[in-house]
Formats: C-alpha cells, structure tokens, sequence
C-alpha cells in the first residue's frame, strides 16, 4: 500500500485557501456582480443539459 504524500495534500490546502481568498477579495472590489458572474455560468450548462436529459429519460423509459 502506498504512503500518503502529505506535502502534496498541504499544497493542495494551500492553493485552494489561496483561490479562496482571490474569489473573495475580487468579490469585495466588485460588488453587485457576482449576480450577474453567477447567472453567466449558469446558462452555457443549461444550454447542454435539456438535449442531453432528454435522451436520459427516454432510456430509462424504455
């Protein structure tokens, strides 16, 4: 059995904390936006899920 890579866990922490902190401190300099940044990413899987749904029910219909 493999050893677990604690280090690389660590740096994994880290960046993610690090992302955090950016989204965080973008969303203080622009407020008001994250409405529309939100409803920006909702729309293109939107876009993609109805043709793809679609299929799905009608296989588990079947």
């Amino acid at each position: 059995m493999a050893t677990p890579n604690y280090s690389y866990e660590k740096r994994q922490r880290e960046l993610a904390k690090k992302r955090k902190t950016e989204e965080k401190r973008a969303r203080k300099a622009n407020p008001g936006r994250e409405d529309s940044a939100a409803s920006a990413q909702d729309t293109p899987g939107e876009a993609t899920a109805p043709g793809s749904s679609d299929s799905a029910d009608t296989a588990l219909r079947g």
